[in-house]
């Protein structure tokens, strides 16, 4: 097999492990946030970065993040599209958009909320798996919804 086509087969089995970093990463927001699953997924100097919710550098801050974010977003459900990945040997930059349906915890009471926002990501693979090493989140609006669904939600156990 020529180099041309080894690197081809790396980058788009290279693409699809990002694609499931990306979803593995959903599902585990989407199941209330747990710290010792979302940990694993970022190298150890990892950054997660967002406006709203705070600058956490390393994987210990971002672990107390999210375990600390589940008491404010109560229920999510990441809907995660328009990928564009590019791999660069060990390396991989990837943009996303993101369409979450929430309830947040505000004053007490339970609030229907629709957030869009969009991701710019950085990938490092170490020791043959791919890991977050930053995760650059941009909120284009959070807003309540116009009918509740708050207490309704319903959720499959992990």
């Amino acid at each position: 097999m020529s180099a041309d086509i080894e690197t081809r087969i790396d980058q788009l089995e290279s693409i699809h492990a990002i694609k499931n970093l990306k979803h593995t990463y959903m599902a585990y927001c989407d199941s209330g946030y747990p710290p010792v699953k979302l940990g694993p997924l970022f190298t150890e100097e990892a950054i997660w970065t967002n406006a709203e919710f705070g600058h956490h550098a390393g994987r210990a801050a971002i672990e107390e993040f999210f375990g600390g974010v589940s008491a404010q977003i109560v229920f999510a459900a990441h809907l995660a599209m328009n990928f564009i990945i590019n791999v660069d040997g060990d390396k991989a930059t990837g943009k996303w958009r993101l369409l979450m349906p929430c309830t947040f915890m505000e004053d007490g009471k339970k609030i229907s909320r629709w957030i869009l926002g969009d991701y710019d990501e950085f990938y490092e693979r170490r020791n043959g798996k791919w890991l977050f090493s930053k995760i650059d989140f941009v909120v284009n609006f959070n807003v309540p919804s116009l009918e509740s669904w708050a207490g309704s939600e319903a959720v499959r156990e992990a």
